[in-house]
């Protein structure tokens, strides 16, 4: 079956997020990921890491000024010393705490600025990022991001991230496929995520309505499960999900998957 890495952005938010790391463990998971490492010093995350045998799959690029509404800046024509600037401090971390490929979110549409040239300072953009990870060995990853949640998202459909990769015309820059966005703007996944598999590096899940944990909406979760799984993806699911009613109480639906895997080894 698929391995689930916990995102510790949305799920344990019980506590401390320092703190996750030790809830994740404790609730089976073997992989964490969340969306920013950098309030936190990388030698206190890396320690948590280490301390509960974790290994961190993923953490996206600076992203803006997230508390003010902010969901990335590389399409801002204004913004890219600063998200050059951020491309050198995400693949410090990503050293730091051994991950290896890393997601950039993007951005809204820039108000006053035309499509064509916030598009044409997206791809310089990637394109740069591309390079800069290449020498480090790492991965860039795009995501789309459905505009129900946040109206405005330069790129919100899988052909149109599909397009920019092949825009950007780099060998390790790869698709975020998030099973919950893509069901919001298109559905189709079983087809999609099968079509696209060579250029998907990592999946996130979230059931619809709501965001919530497999198993509380409209997705059928035990199909994709099994769908993935003989596809041959060998990446992690990211559990990025708001759990419907506290973390701990919303993990039966993996309690079966880690059970399956348990027989099956």
């Amino acid at each position: 079956m698929p391995r689930f890495a916990a995102n510790l952005t949305m799920m344990f938010n019980e506590v401390p997020f320092l703190d996750r790391f030790d809830a994740a463990a404790r609730a089976g998971f073997e992989a964490v990921e969340f969306l920013f490492p950098y309030p936190y010093p990388a030698h206190e995350i890396r320690a948590r890491l280490a301390a509960n045998g974790l290994q961190l799959v993923l953490h996206n690029l600076p992203a803006g000024n997230w508390d003010a509404g902010e969901r990335g800046i590389a399409c801002h024509p204004d913004r890219v010393v600063e998200f050059h600037a951020g491309i050198a401090r995400a693949i410090d971390y990503a050293q730091a705490l051994d991950v290896r490929q890393l997601n950039c979110l993007v951005g809204k549409a820039p108000a006053a600025i035309d499509r064509t040239t916030a598009r044409r300072t997206m791809v310089a953009n990637l394109r740069f990022a591309a390079g800069e990870l290449k020498r480090a060995g790492l991965k860039l990853l795009v995501e789309p991001i459905n505009t129900y949640d946040i109206p405005g998202f330069f790129v919100s459909r899988t052909d149109e991230a599909l397009q920019l990769l092949d825009d950007v015309d780099a060998d390790n820059v790869f698709l975020q496929y998030d099973i919950y966005h893509a069901q919001r703007m298109e559905g189709e996944l079983a087809a999609t995520i099968e079509r696209h598999l060579p250029r998907i590096a990592h999946i996130q899940l979230a059931d619809n309505p709501g965001r919530h944990e497999p198993g509380s909406g409209e997705i059928n979760y035990d199909f994709l499960f099994r769908h993935i799984d003989r596809l041959g993806y060998d990446g992690w699911i990211g559990c990025e999900y708001k759990p419907a009613a506290g973390t701990e109480a919303g993990l039966g639906w993996l309690e079966k998957y880690i059970s399956q895997e348990r027989i099956a080894a």
